[in-house]
């Protein structure tokens, strides 16, 4: 049973909500535990959204807006969304194959060490792979080393979600019934296109609180300050194009430096990314803005 819930107006559109539509896999950073701080936050109307860094994805599918373009530099990630839009049922069938078991996990994993190999995996493949080892992994943490290869280890969980089929379903059926366009490429390359009217949700690897955190581990090659710098610079242009953004990151005095001409709202979120468990728990971030709460 679907179950439909408030609704949003994008170009003049009343868009209705379905619960069900949610993430598909866990990631870094994810915002399913702020979207009450940062659904408020959101303008109450636009014409199309755009998120560039996309991720699992939480904030796109509680808004389910009817015309997005959505972007990730992991070309798994969005192999895996393309997937659940047009195989949902060659997907669920091979997720319901997988064993959650250590050495099939390994077997699994290692198999991105031989790129002919996995270059010769199907789509439906692969977005199985991607989401089993997502759901059997140590705390969910998608996470490849300098080769991109994926490197997080077993979580020696009993009874993982692998095959959410409600989930996978209501997914590809908000991805058929809008106007979704999908790319894997640099942020700057997403945003240069968008048009007035657009509104942008960006969601970065967090600049690190310290000398030894890093959030960047999800894909090869990292998101230094070099990259913040360029994403702020990103963020002038968008404003100068009166095009709306909302970005998050974590509170640290740099991204509160080079942000300091716009809103900040500071918010407090629960990250468990820390090896050791004593040094988890709530964080400060930052939601910038270059526009007024309406």
């Amino acid at each position: 049973m679907i179950t439909l819930v408030f609704a949003t107006i994008i170009d003049g559109d009343t868009m209705q909500k379905n619960k069900l539509v949610s993430p598909v896999v866990k990631w870094v950073g994810g915002k399913r535990q702020l979207l009450g701080e940062i659904i408020p936050l959101i303008p109450k109307s636009f014409s199309s959204y755009a998120e560039p860094f996309l991720g699992g994805g939480a904030v796109l599918f509680a808004l389910q807006p009817n015309k997005a373009i959505i972007n990730d530099l992991n070309s798994d990630l969005i192999t895996m969304y393309k997937v659940i839009k047009e195989h949902p049922d060659e997907l669920i069938a091979d997720l319901g194959t997988h064993i959650n078991s250590q050495p099939y996990f390994y077997s699994l994993r290692d198999i991105d060490r031989d790129k002919e190999a996995y270059s010769l995996l199907s789509d439906v493949k692969k977005a199985s792979r991607l989401i089993y080892l997502n759901k059997t992994c140590y705390n969910g943490l998608f996470r490849v080393n300098s080769a991109g290869e994926f490197n997080t280890p077993f979580g020696h969980y009993k009874n993982p979600n692998i095959v959410n089929e409600p989930v996978i379903r209501a997914v590809s059926n908000y991805f058929n019934k809008a106007q979704i366009t999908f790319f894997s490429q640099d942020f700057a390359k997403v945003l240069d296109t968008l048009k007035k009217g657009c509104f942008v949700y960006l969601d970065p690897p967090y600049d690190p609180v310290s000398d030894t955190a890093s959030f960047t581990g999800y894909n090869k090659g990292g998101f230094d300050r070099d990259e913040q710098l360029r994403l702020k610079e990103c963020c002038d242009f968008l404003t100068k194009r009166n095009i709306k953004f909302m970005l998050s990151n974590s509170a640290t005095e740099y991204i509160k430096d080079i942000y300091c001409d716009y809103n900040i709202t500071f918010v407090k979120a629960t990250r468990a990314v820390n090896s050791d468990g004593a040094k988890r728990g709530a964080v400060d971030e930052v939601i910038i803005r270059n526009y007024d709460t309406e």
